[in-house]
């Protein structure tokens, strides 16, 4: 969320406690990932040296959801590739790629959200929810490509390749689907106990 509000500012001692200079009063990271949730914007500081460490803490922050149970929501196949384009002639491009498809799907998040509510409705995870699935994946993987294109028109052409190939390759994309509903079914399962306690 864009704003015209200077963000707040949250200084980190030496302790390792969080200072919130606007309430004046120390914070944790839980604290400021409810801040982000709420669209407040701020920046964090080393209080003794004045470095602005904001990243390194949104990565903690990320790094404690992660770590939470059924809070996963970076699959361990991108954080390998992530890792992969620390040091690669792509490095510059990346940061640029993954804002511009956040931004994108924050924008349309609500569509997907009623798309899923429709096909997972009666509690079934039938056809609909797999049809809803994969035409989600089509329009991503159109929104990549269109994106790669904009910042880079060469690899744009790799990446159109890329996913020709992938398209052509029944026996992965069958992996993928195999995989997607067996993920499918262990959720499945998991509602089903959690309806057996209540």
């Amino acid at each position: 969320m864009a704003s015209d509000k200077e963000p707040t500012v949250i200084k980190k001692y030496a302790n390792r406690r969080l200072y919130h200079t606007g309430t004046s009063s120390y914070v944790t990271l839980e604290d400021l990932a409810g801040l982000v949730r709420n669209g407040e914007d701020f920046v964090v500081y080393d209080a003794k040296s004045g470095e602005d460490i904001t990243r390194s803490v949104l990565a903690q922050i990320i790094f404690d959801e992660e770590s939470k149970d059924g809070q996963n929501l970076l699959p361990i196949a991108f954080l390998r590739q992530l890792i992969r384009f620390y040091g690669d002639s792509m490095q510059a491009l990346v940061p640029r790629y993954l804002e511009f498809s956040m931004d994108h799907l924050t924008k349309e998040q609500n569509q997907f959200r009623e798309q899923m509510a429709k096909a997972f409705s009666g509690g079934a995870f039938g056809g609909g929810a797999m049809d809803a699935l994969q035409a989600q994946t089509r329009a991503n993987m159109a929104m990549f490509t269109e994106a790669f294109r904009m910042f880079n028109p060469f690899t744009a052409a790799a990446a159109g390749k890329a996913q020709e190939d992938a398209s052509a390759a029944s026996p992965a994309k069958g992996d993928d689907l195999g995989d997607l509903k067996r993920e499918l079914s262990e959720m499945r399962d998991r509602l089903d106990k959690l309806a057996r306690t209540k």
